[in-house]
């Protein structure tokens, strides 16, 4: 009977030529790719089963999903079209937008066949006594933001009493901390991703094969309004901020409709 050590002090090379070292790194890239699949499909696992009970049960009838049909929006448009394809969205259209938004929206509408998708837009008579001349987003993008996003969606959620977002905490500043269930005025407020990472995001699209939105291939890593959308040039699975191209240059992170239309003075049909 031959023995063979094992350990430390077995380390001749394999019968295929390959090193100890060699082999030992192939393994641990595996094992590492496992864990990242392994937590992404446990990240889906959660975030369909939350989205399940809220749909079906919890608040049937009564939520509505909130999106921008942005760089990182496939996700939860498809978690949300294998529960119900006919599940309110609300697209908040604020005027400003990539044209190529537009189409990737039709586009990826088109293709989860989701049937209700409901465009939220700024008052016309407020924009042309506002911001007649286009401009305001750089006098005052704080009204800017208030005008074209913030009371169209809160006009939008009339008869909801809960809406779902795709924030995540990775993106930073004040979503750091972000929870996955919060009170949002009279609302219940649910953030399903908030705990995935951008590992798990880039896992999922590519395990369903969804497509990007164009302006990605471009640099623009987080997308919003045409004038205060600038490409990013950051590494996200470095741990880089995606949205630090929003408003660049300017002390905003966030368009305010996260912060409640109460704190701007607002009204959901207007001022």
């Amino acid at each position: 009977m031959t023995l063979r050590e094992v350990g430390p002090a077995s380390d001749a090379a394999d019968p295929g030529g390959a090193s100890p070292s060699g082999s030992k790194g192939v393994a641990l890239r595996q094992r590492d790719d496992n864990v990242v699949v392994l937590s992404s499909r446990l990240a889906e696992v959660r975030a369909h089963a939350l989205l399940a009970d809220v749909i079906r049960q919890e608040f049937a009838g009564r939520v509505a999903l909130v999106s921008s049909f942005g760089a990182e929006s496939a996700i939860l448009l498809h978690l949300v079209s294998r529960i119900d394809r006919a599940m309110p969205v609300i697209f908040i259209d604020t005027g400003r937008l990539f044209a190529q938004t537009h189409a990737y929206r039709d586009m990826l509408a088109a293709r989860l066949g989701l049937t209700d998708i409901r465009r939220a837009g700024p008052d016309a008579t407020l924009l042309s006594g506002e911001d007649a001349d286009r401009s305001l987003w750089r006098r005052d993008p704080d009204r800017c933001c208030a005008i074209r996003k913030v009371a169209p969606l809160a006009k939008a959620l009339e008869g909801f009493d809960a809406w779902i977002t795709g924030r995540k905490r990775f993106h930073g500043g004040d979503r750091s901390g972000l929870a996955l269930v919060e009170a949002d005025d009279r609302r219940v407020k649910l953030n399903p991703l908030a705990d995935w990472s951008h590992s798990d995001i880039e896992a999922y699209l590519r395990r369903h094969s969804l497509p990007r939105h164009p302006l990605v291939a471009e640099g623009f890593l987080s997308i919003g309004c045409e004038p205060c959308t600038d490409r990013t040039f950051s590494d996200a699975a470095a741990g880089d901020n995606p949205r630090q191209g929003r408003w660049r240059g300017r002390d905003k992170s966030e368009c305010g409709i996260h912060l409640g239309i109460e704190r701007h003075g607002l009204k959901a049909s207007g001022m």
